[in-house]
């Protein structure tokens, strides 16, 4: 009897009509439609050129306005069919589940914490910051006051950065964007968790009571940078932080100053997380277990991702490895790669892959916009 095929892994992009990932000829829009930044662009590059008549500086704001409107339609279409890619991608993937021991007894303390807190910190990586929002995160809160943290904010672009201030903005969240390395974004944030949380010591006095410093709790997912925050703000190692999830263990109140306390906690996810296209962000982005995923899996899906990206294509893997990308299938490069440079070892091709794109090797971008 013949012996049954073995299965393998399809990483074929998702049939999602009209990708609009292509080339572009052409875009059935007014120009009135088109956002006041393209047509500014346009008509300004095509007003520099001397000597141009008229109907001949007409022309070329036309074709201009063409172009810049196709990039941001090719843009827009990505960020569209990126979560449908995602979810065909990983419907076949082992699921990417971890939930150390400490990640429970974290979150009963830190429930019972939540009362003292005048003012709540979600810590939340600036390129995923969907996925890494606990999904209980609102229930806990309350009506609690909150400030949401993008920290690396160093790693996504300009685009992505004014994407997401608008978004918050819009939904009146108070966010600072940050980078817990450098300490960029840290003073701020300290001067606008007394601001929210001013009004406590405003009832203590009409209370008769003394002052107290400012309670504020700083929670996230693992690796989002929550430690090495604090330790910036206070311009000291008082909590322990390390490049990799799950160092704090243990809920720890620290004093900033004589008018606000911090409460660093342990990293906390979901005991399952049931969107598997965050759990690949997450994996990607170092925010959570190795072991919770296979590396080759997580670097073909990274590839694709990116080989699709407007801002990164398939030339950046081509500068970065010097080999070609033959097709859009991110496991056959990742296999291609191991052959290149490791001797057919694919962890290790893999592992260099998403090492790469950690440190921006292939530039600093996003994978989250904010939906529409």
């Amino acid at each position: 009897m013949a012996a049954a095929a073995t299965p393998t892994t399809s990483f074929a992009p998702a049939p999602v009509p009209a990708r609009g990932l292509g080339t572009i000829k052409a875009l059935p829009l007014p120009v009135s439609t088109l956002p006041r930044r393209v047509l500014l662009r346009a008509a300004s590059e095509s007003a520099m050129v001397a000597g141009d008549t008229l109907l001949g500086l007409y022309e070329k704001e036309r074709l201009g306005l063409s172009q810049y409107a196709d990039e941001e339609f090719e843009e827009e279409r990505y960020w569209e069919t990126l979560d449908a890619d995602l979810r065909y991608w990983t419907r076949s993937l082992r699921p990417v589940q971890w939930y150390p021991g400490h990640i429970a007894k974290t979150e009963k303390e830190l429930k019972e914490q939540l009362r003292l807190m005048d003012v709540v910190i979600e810590i939340r990586d600036a390129r995923i910051p969907l996925s890494t929002s606990h999904p209980k995160m609102d229930s806990w809160l309350g009506n609690r006051r909150r400030i949401i943290v993008l920290n690396r904010e160093d790693m996504i672009s300009t685009e992505d950065r004014n994407a997401w201030a608008t978004y918050f903005a819009n939904q009146g969240t108070k966010v600072v964007f940050a980078n817990g390395q450098l300490g960029m974004g840290t003073m701020k944030l300290g001067r606008m968790a007394k601001s929210v949380a001013s009004g406590v010591n405003t009832k203590r006095k009409e209370k008769g009571l003394l002052p107290r410093p400012v309670r504020a709790g700083i929670v996230g997912y693992p690796n989002v940078g929550k430690s090495s925050l604090i330790n910036r703000l206070l311009k000291r190692r008082m909590c322990p932080a390390a490049p990799r999830p799950g160092v704090t263990r243990e809920l720890k109140w620290v004093r900033f100053g004589t008018d606000l306390e911090l409460l660093d906690s342990p990293g906390i996810l979901p005991m399952r997380i049931s969107d598997q296209t965050a759990a690949i962000k997450l994996a990607i982005c170092d925010d959570i277990g190795e072991r919770s995923y296979d590396f080759p899996d997580v670097a073909a899906i990274l590839v694709q991702m990116l080989i699709r990206h407007p801002a990164v294509g398939s030339d950046a893997f081509r500068r970065r490895y010097r080999i070609d990308v033959e097709s859009d299938c991110g496991k056959m490069f990742v296999t291609k790669l191991s052959v290149h440079l490791f001797n057919g070892d694919t962890n290790q091709a893999a592992f260099r892959i998403l090492s790469d794109h950690r440190k921006g090797k292939f530039g600093w971008v996003a994978l989250e916009r904010p939906p529409t």
